[in-house]
């Protein structure tokens, strides 16, 4: 079956298997040559529906004359309604340009692992059990595009962020500099980000070709007026630290990476085993 679109409503038609066997032939069809029951019909676009979908009773009998069925296309489904927004979950954003080593930070705070190969990113999502306001939430960390081709989805996650991470790497001026627009536009999209927190990141200090001191990291997060540290997601140098600061930096309500007094840990081997059995 094809619907499609025409003046004053949809076009609807089965496929004819046995005349017609490829798109360019069907596309060649005209309305006006006869096909098998039931025909071309000139529906307005309210009366249209997929095929499965409950018929009314009038339109069950103008099907049953075998001049056609007729539908009529359902309200189109809630989404927002059907997928609810996780409210105890703490979003934290990461932005940078490519290559600065945002992967690499979120992968060794979550996974504890560094990856040598660099892999573009259009955007990851990771989560972690942590502390919220005396019980446990997830801090739901996402990795962002260092390409400036997803505009959209970029604005998507600063006005649904609640904390974010501009990470530029050390061996690049540049990267520094493209941090700019991305924080001009938390300030536009938040409005007083004194109430956000923020943390400007100087990754890569395992290098050895700096072209960027720490003062001057330094110099633009007082500016920014938000927390400043250099990393080494290589060496795993301030990486957890990087994570409880910025968490520390929430004032609206507590969050921290400590549940019940001890860290969030994954479930080791032996809990995961537990309960199951095995063949010796």
């Amino acid at each position: 079956m094809r619907i499609e679109e025409a003046e004053g409503g949809f076009l609807w038609r089965p496929r004819r298997h046995q005349q017609v066997n490829t798109e360019a032939e069907w596309a060649k069809l005209p309305p006006s040559q006869p096909c098998p029951t039931p025909e071309w019909r000139l529906q307005p676009a309210s009366s249209l529906s997929l095929p499965g979908s409950p018929l009314s009773a009038q339109q069950q009998d103008s099907g049953s004359g075998g001049g056609g069925s007729c539908f009529s296309l359902p309200p189109a489904p809630n989404r927002a309604s059907e997928m609810p927004e996780q409210s105890n979950d703490y979003r934290v954003v990461v932005f940078g340009a490519a290559g600065v080593g945002k992967s690499s930070l979120v992968l060794r705070f979550v996974r504890g692992t560094f990856r040598e190969t660099y892999v573009p990113t259009i955007e990851d999502t990771y989560r972690q059990v942590i502390c919220c306001e005396k019980s446990v939430c997830t801090l739901q960390i996402t990795d962002t595009t260092g390409s400036h081709q997803f505009p959209a989805m970029q604005r998507l996650s600063i006005s649904k962020g609640h904390a974010f991470i501009l990470v530029y790497s050390v061996t690049s001026k540049q990267s520094l500099e493209d941090l700019l627009p991305i924080y001009e536009q938390i300030r536009q999209i938040k409005g007083d980000v004194q109430k956000v927190p923020i943390m400007l990141v100087g990754n890569k200090t395992d290098e050895d070709q700096r072209e960027l001191q720490a003062s001057e990291g330094e110099a633009l997060a007082n500016k920014w007026n938000c927390s400043f540290m250099e990393t080494s997601a290589k060496n795993n140098s301030n990486v957890q630290e990087l994570f409880e600061e910025l968490l520390n930096l929430e004032k609206r309500r507590p969050v921290c990476l400590q549940v019940d007094g001890k860290k969030a840990k994954a479930p080791t081997r032996a809990a995961r085993l537990r309960g199951k059995c095995c063949l010796m």
